[in-house]
């Protein structure tokens, strides 16, 4: 299906209106594909001829106002229509293909019980797949939906459901909605219901997870409903669309989606295994952020896809803002400082950076490749910026002005600024230029004398330079205990900062809440005393931008890979849970796995479990810490007769070694050449549950087997029925760091071999997978060679072009370190 224009989306919008949609889908008629027969009403104000989008299995028959239309006609998803009248009726039958990559109506069977559920997932040229639709987000309009299903399935969607004889149901006209927005979740799903100021709450989950979501149930709601009472407050506009229900289901593409009325989510979020506090209050702000879209994003909707990011950053914004001020998990601050932020950094630093908005997107591919880090974390620190500079007043008033204004209609960024503008009546037009408009992020630096003071320099990270004004607390930390802090607004190259306490001694640390994006550079001195600072500051959000710090120093190769380390082995012991787990990670996860490529030396992997093992022998038993702990040991640890240990029942008090702990076991030794394919089949018959399926293949991925990495490369490169899930496994574990060797000649084959996955696979996770098996781990000057020699090729994606060049971008980051702190090419053992 060719990505759909600005150019047609505009031409279509100014040609028809859309009035209605009635969709009846038929789940009956086997487990490869469904009936889809769809009623679209429509109106005209040229006459003029257009297309309607779908893309399926088979054409059965379609008719505008009764006339036949020829199915031969369709032609890549799009039905010509001609003798358009002033009001119109379009019916179009079709047979339609189950999706297995998350995108479309996926259905998924649980390995558990064999019981299969359905989902749809409507986003981004994804809803041709499930209906014929007029797709763009600039044509609302309401929806009748009807299902027809085996008789032990319950649905819910974007209207309240209801089953009028056994396996047929109803769902309530909903209000106007984009075509991306609508979903239908069906299957013998077990569910949870409960009400919150009028308003009915449902969860539901596969019935295999039934007793992990039941024992979740209260928390998830509890958080629900403060999250709906804040944003009742801040909005003073009710939540618009009925029941407000929250599926989880398998196989999900993303974390989370904000359809009206039923948002789905990954089931990773039922947690089955043991869940860290840092991942409960993940759960909590995806679960804010999801119904911030409910005004954001879906009452009021983008008219192009180019304000997608705007949906998002505001999303992201409230959701951290909710959640922290209003749940019990009041520390997710930190967590943006160490994780959200940092993956937003790294996209504002390739060559592939933009800016947050009006990037101009020509399609929908293009605007999809510019749906990344910056969308959200950059564009989510600029509105809290905006928030600093409006005042929290004039800028909740000025979303509210927005959110009347438009509400069930479609808006643009000037729109928003416009009431923003109103509601502050400052220049928020000059605001959005520099920080919206321009890409980069500045560099912020403090340069202290006991004689001058204190003064922040700022080094701009645009081609054009605005500059931003960037309003952030400089903070000073003593050496005796003291400290003092003060805002600054910088607005030019640099600002002086009144710290009159301030005596040369100790620490200053410009932007010490992580209030705007920016780096923060630490001269030499300070890089050699933070260290020690890191165990005395009280404010881990403080203590997050030091790391931030380091970590960017990393990047920019003005810090080593041991210096780093340094750092981690002097402070980290004291860190507090949130800091051990979003740094140390596990199993590739935290920034240590992130940044893995640069810790070549053999010694640095020793390090890191040296650290690990210290805290967790200095954890408490059966504590959160002790988990965090033990799983970054296993990741990093070299031991084999530990692990093994361990799996037989032998690890530290108060530790346990449930279904997830034991398959992280079986895959750290699958890497280290101390498993094989037998020990994971009959870990695999001991969980033969979805999650134990996804291990078992990471497992499979890891093995340093040639023979193995041969099939594992036919099935990631050739095998189009994989479910998204199964690729993803496969892909993120077939490079490892510690079989360069054996997998060098699938570095060609990558740049030779992947571009052609688009031809048996389509949506995102062709770009997700490019992404996951990109081999990181080759580091050298022929690797950067071959992935710009792919670039140059004619035929790659936009999708897959982008995952590749932000990859090599990393790479070659990696190499530059690498050169500058004499580590040898390819050394990745």
């Amino acid at each position: 299906m060719p990505a759909l224009t600005v150019t047609d989306a505009r031409a279509r919008s100014a040609s028809i209106a859309v009035t209605a949609y009635n969709v009846e889908l038929d789940l009956t008629g086997g487990d490869e594909t469904f009936g889809s027969r769809t009623a679209v009403e429509f109106t005209s104000h040229d006459r003029a001829d257009t297309f309607v989008d779908i893309l399926p299995d088979r054409l059965v028959s379609a008719r505008l106002n009764d006339e036949r239309i020829d199915p031969d006609l369709l032609r890549d998803g799009r039905l010509p229509l001609t003798g358009i009248a002033d009001s119109n009726v379009l019916v179009v039958e079709a047979r339609m293909r189950y999706s297995h990559d998350g995108e479309g109506l996926h259905r998924a069977a649980d390995p558990e019980d064999g019981v299969d559920y359905v989902y749809a997932m409507a986003f981004l040229q994804a809803a041709p797949r499930i209906f014929a639709c007029f797709d763009q987000p600039d044509l609302k309009a309401t929806y009748r939906v009807g299902v027809r299903a085996p008789a032990d399935w319950s649905v819910v969607g974007n209207g309240r459901a209801t089953q009028t004889s056994p396996g047929v149901w109803a769902l309530a006209e909903t209000k106007s909605l984009s075509t991306y927005l609508v979903t239908l979740v069906a299957g013998p799903y077990h569910s949870v219901t409960r009400t919150h100021d009028g308003i009915t709450l449902g969860l539901h989950c596969r019935q295999s997870l039934a007793a992990h979501l039941d024992k979740d149930c209260d928390e998830i709601f509890e958080v629900t409903g403060q999250c709906f009472d804040e944003y009742h407050r801040l909005f003073g506009i009710r939540y618009p669309f009925g029941d407000y229900h929250q599926a989880f289901v398998p196989e999900f593409a993303a974390g989370a989606m904000e359809n009206p009325g039923c948002v789905t989510f990954t089931d990773e979020l039922v947690f089955k295994a043991q869940a860290t506090d840092s991942l409960r209050a993940t759960r909590t702000n995806i679960i804010a952020h999801e119904m911030a879209h409910q005004w954001f994003g879906d009452l009021v909707t983008m008219r192009w896809w180019d304000d997608l990011w705007l949906n998002e950053s505001f999303a992201e914004y409230m959701g951290y803002r909710v959640t922290s001020q209003v749940t019990a998990f009041d520390d997710v601050w930190v967590e943006f400082a160490h994780v959200t932020k940092a993956w937003g950094l790294a996209a504002d630093q390739r060559s592939s950076t933009h800016p947050v908005a009006g990037n101009g997107a020509a399609d929908t591919k293009q605007a999809l490749s510019d749906f990344d880090g910056i969308s959200y974390s950059k564009g989510a620190a600029a509105l809290r910026q905006l928030n600093a500079y409006l005042g929290d007043e004039a800028f909740i008033g000025g979303v509210i002005d927005h959110l009347h204004r438009h509400s069930y209609g479609n808006a643009t960024l000037a729109d928003l600024i416009q009431s923003w503008q109103q509601a502050s009546d400052l220049d928020v037009v000059s605001w959005a230029q520099v920080w919206l408009r321009t890409a980069g992020v500045d560099t912020l630096t403090c340069v202290a004398d006991p004689g001058s003071g204190v003064v922040v320099e700022r080094s701009s990270g645009s081609i054009e330079d605005g500059p931003r004004p960037h309003a952030f607390t400089v903070t000073w930390y003593g050496d005796h205990g003291t400290s003092s802090a003060a805002p600054v607004l910088v607005d030019g190259d640099r600002a002086a900062v009144d710290l009159p306490s301030y005596d040369g001694s100790g620490l200053v640390l410009p932007d010490s809440g992580d209030e705007t994006w920016a780096k923060v550079k630490l001269d030499d001195a300070s890089l050699q005393r933070a260290p020690a600072f890191l165990t005395t500051i009280d404010d881990p959000v403080a203590r997050a931008v030091i790391w931030g710090s380091f970590r960017e120093g990393l990047f920019d190769a003005s810090i080593g890979p041991a210096d780093y380390l340094a750092a981690v082995a002097a402070a980290l012991p004291g860190e507090i849970d949130l800091a051990v787990e979003k740094i140390l990670g596990s199993s590739g996860s935290g920034a240590i796995g992130h940044l893995g490529t640069y810790f070549a030396d053999p010694g640095h992997r020793a390090l890191l479990a040296e650290v690990a093992e210290q805290i967790l022998r200095d954890a408490a038993p059966s504590t959160n810490r002790q988990l965090i702990a033990a799983r970054a040991l296993v990741s990093s640890t070299d031991d084999a007769e530990l692990l093994r240990g361990w799996l037989a029942g032998g690890g530290p008090v108060g530790l346990r070694c449930d279904e997830d702990l034991r398959w992280r076991i079986v895959r750290a030794l699958c890497e280290l050449g101390a498993s094989d394919l037998a020990e994971v089949e009959a870990e695999h018959a001991r969980d033969r549950s979805s999650q134990g399926g996804v291990h078992a293949l990471r497992c499979r991925a890891s093995l340093p087997d040639g023979d193995v990495k041969a099939q594992v490369w036919d099935s990631i490169t050739t095998d189009g029925s994989l479910t998204n899930y199964a690729l993803f496994a496969l892909c993120e574990f077939f490079f490892r760091p510690g079989q360069i060797d054996l997998t060098c000649r699938y570095v060609e084959r990558y740049f030779t071999d992947f571009p052609s996955t688009e031809n048996i696979r389509m949506g995102s996770v062709v770009e997700n997978s490019a992404r996951l098996v990109f081999p990181r781990f080759a580091v050298s000057a022929e690797s950067v060679s071959l992935a710009e020699h792919c670039l140059t090729l004619d035929g790659v994606s936009s999708g897959t072009r982008r995952s590749i060049s932000d990859r090599t971008d990393d790479l070659r980051r990696v190499l530059m370190s690498r050169q500058a702190y004499a580590v040898a090419d390819g050394d990745a053992s």
